[in-house]
C-alpha cells in the first residue's frame, strides 16, 4: 500500500470510527491489519461496551467532540451528517473524514485485496436498489463476477476480499458525500428529487452529492428526470450516455416499437419487449434502462441483459402483491420512503387506494399530490407528518375522500376525519404499529372499489412508528391477511 493510497492509516496513526454498528463493525474489521489505535464513538451504551471488552477505545458523541486533538483520521458511518456536532468538531480540528465507502475504495485501489475490482455504482432518490440488483444479475448472467453490496446487502468493505471482477454498488447520498474520491467504471444518477434535506442542508448539497456517482469512466443519467438530466453536461466522466422512456436519441437509451434498445454503446441494439419486464409501470422501464446502461458500459452482452430482466426477482417492500381480497389489489411498496419514490409507484396503477405517512425529512408533497389526484380514489394517513400530506391533498385534490388514522393521543386539534386506532378492532394489546397498521388496512379495505389497488407507498421514512421500512411492510401484509381471517 502506498502511503498516497491510505496515507492515514501509516503505522501507530489514531483513528476515531464514528458509529459503532453495522457500517462501525465493517469499518473497524477492515482496520484490524492495520497498526493505528482504534477509538469508536457511539450513544448506545451496549454498543461501547462491546468495543470496550474488545481493548479498543470507546467515548459517547459528546466526549469524543473533545478529544479530537487525540486523532489524526475519522470515519463516519452514513448518519453522520455535515451539521453532527462530532463532525464539525472534526473539521474544526483540521481532521480528514471519510465514510467507509471512502475507506473501501482506497483500499481496494491499493490492491490490498488483489487486482481492483470494477466499481459500477448506483444512486439516485428512487429506484437505487432494484436498479443495482439488476445490474448485478446482468453481470452474473453474462458469466462475469460480481458482489452486491453498499447501500444493499453487505457493506463494501465486507465484499473486498471476495474473489470477483465487479461491483455492483448501490450509493446513497450519505455515502457519497464521504467518499470523494471514488471513481466508479460507471455510474448512474437515476432520478434527484426532494429527500434527506435536512441531512444536506438544502437541496444543493444533495445534488453535488449525487452527483459524484458520475465522476468515474463512464456517466449515465435519467434524462426524463429534469435535475438528473442536467448533470450530464457538467459529469468528469469522459463516456456519457442517458436514458429515457420515449425514442432515444443517439447516445441513449429508451423505447421504441415497445422494445427496450440501446443507442449508447454501438448500433442500435433491442434488449427486450417493454412487456416482459418484470416491474409494471413508467419506474420499472427506466430501472431496467438505467441498469442496460451500466451493463452495456462494461461490455455485457444484449442477449444476457434480456434473460437477466426475464428471470429478475423484485425485493421485499418493492411494489410487492401481497394478496387480492374481494377483487382488490393489496401492495407492499414500503420502500418508497419519500415523495418521488411514491409518485413512482403510484402511476403504475389505474386506481389506488393510497397509504401514506410517515416522516417527510423536509421534502414537499404538492408535486406528488398534484400529479396523482386523478389516480386516487381515496387516502389512509399514518404518522408524524401526515398533516403535511393532508394539507396539499385539501390543496390539490379536494374531492379525494382522506382519513387519517391516530391514536387518541396523537390527535390534532383541529385535525378532521380522524379514525382512531381501537384495540378491539386493531389488534388488542400489540406494539402501535401493528395497531396502525391493521386500522389503516381496515379503512382502506372499506373505501375500495372493486379493481383498486390498496397501496402502501408512504412517501416518507417510517421510524417514527416502525424500526424501519421492512417492518412497516411486514405490518402491513399481516394486516392484509388479517381481511381474509
Amino acid at each position: 500500500m502506498t502511503a498516497a493510497e491510505v496515507s492515514e492509516l501509516t503505522s501507530g496513526a489514531r483513528v476515531l470510527v464514528c458509529g459503532a454498528r453495522v457500517t462501525g463493525d465493517a469499518v473497524v474489521a477492515a482496520l484490524a491489519g492495520f497498526d493505528v489505535l482504534i477509538t469508536v464513538c457511539d450513544d448506545n451504551e451496549d454498543a461501547l461496551r462491546r468495543h470496550r471488552d474488545a481493548g479498543r477505545g470507546a467515548l459517547t458523541t459528546a466526549e469524543a467532540q473533545h478529544h479530537m486533538t487525540d486523532q489524526d483520521l475519522v470515519i463516519v458511518s452514513p448518519g453522520f451528517g455535515p451539521s453532527s456536532p462530532v463532525v464539525l468538531a472534526a473539521v474544526q480540528a483540521g481532521l480528514p473524514i471519510w465514510g467507509d465507502v471512502e475507506l473501501a475504495w482506497r483500499l481496494d485501489a491499493s490492491g490490498r485485496y488483489g487486482p481492483p475490482k470494477r466499481w459500477v455504482v448506483v444512486t439516485g432518490t428512487n429506484g437505487k436498489t432494484t436498479t443495482t440488483a439488476m445490474v448485478h444479475d446482468m453481470l452474473t448472467a453474462a458469466g462475469r463476477t460480481s458482489a452486491l453490496c453498499g447501500n444493499i446487502g453487505d457493506p463494501v468493505l465486507n465484499v473486498l476480499d471476495r474473489d470477483v471482477e465487479f461491483l455492483a454498488v448501490e450509493l446513497s447520498s450519505f455515502q457519497l458525500h464521504w467518499a470523494p474520491s471514488v471513481r466508479p467504471a460507471a455510474g448512474a444518477v437515476l432520478n434527484v428529487a426532494e429527500d434527506h434535506l435536512d441531512w444536506h442542508g438544502g437541496m444543493e448539497g444533495y445534488t453535488r452529492d449525487k452527483a459524484r456517482a458520475l465522476d468515474g469512466e463512464v456517466a449515465v443519467v435519467g434524462l426524463d428526470d429534469m435535475v438528473a438530466g442536467g448533470l450530464l453536461s457538467g459529469a468528469a466522466a469522459p463516456v456519457k450516455a442517458g436514458f429515457r422512456t420515449g425514442e432515444p436519441a443517439a447516445g441513449e437509451l429508451g423505447v421504441h416499437d415497445g422494445w427496450l434498445v440501446d443507442r449508447a454503446f454501438g448500433p442500435q441494439t433491442p434488449l427486450i419487449e417493454v412487456s416482459k419486464l418484470p416491474v409494471a409501470g413508467p419506474i420499472g422501464v427506466l430501472n431496467a434502462l438505467a441498469a442496460a446502461a451500466l451493463a452495456r458500459a462494461v461490455g455485457t452482452p444484449a442477449a444476457d441483459i434480456a434473460g437477466a430482466l426475464r428471470a429478475f426477482q423484485v425485493g421485499r417492500h418493492r411494489a410487492e402483491l401481497v394478496a387480492h381480497v374481494a377483487d382488490v389489489a393489496y401492495v407492499d411498496d414500503s420502500k418508497a420512503t419519500n415523495p418521488h419514490a411514491a409518485a413512482a409507484s403510484i402511476a403504475a396503477y389505474r386506481r389506488v387506494v393510497w397509504i401514506a405517512g410517515g416522516l417527510l425529512k423536509g421534502a414537499a408533497v404538492d408535486d406528488l399530490v398534484r400529479d396523482c389526484a386523478e389516480r386516487l380514489g381515496a387516502v389512509v394517513l399514518i404518522g408524524r407528518d401526515r398533516g403535511l400530506i393532508a394539507e396539499a391533498l385539501a390543496r390539490h385534490a379536494p374531492d379525494v375522500p382522506v382519513v387519517a388514522v391516530v391514536t387518541r393521543e396523537d390527535a390534532g386539534v383541529q385535525e378532521a376525519n380522524v379514525a382512531y386506532v381501537t384495540s378491539e378492532a386493531d389488534g388488542g394489546g400489540a406494539d402501535l404499529g401493528t395497531r396502525v397498521m391493521a386500522a389503516a388496512v381496515r379503512h382502506a379495505s372499506t373505501l375500495a372499489q372493486p379493481g383498486d389497488t390498496v397501496l402502501l407507498a408512504p412517501a416518507g421514512a417510517s421510524f417514527d412508528q416502525f424500526s424501519g421500512y421492512s417492518e412497516r411492510g411486514e405490518r402491513f401484509a399481516t394486516a392484509v391477511h388479517a381481511l381474509t381471517g
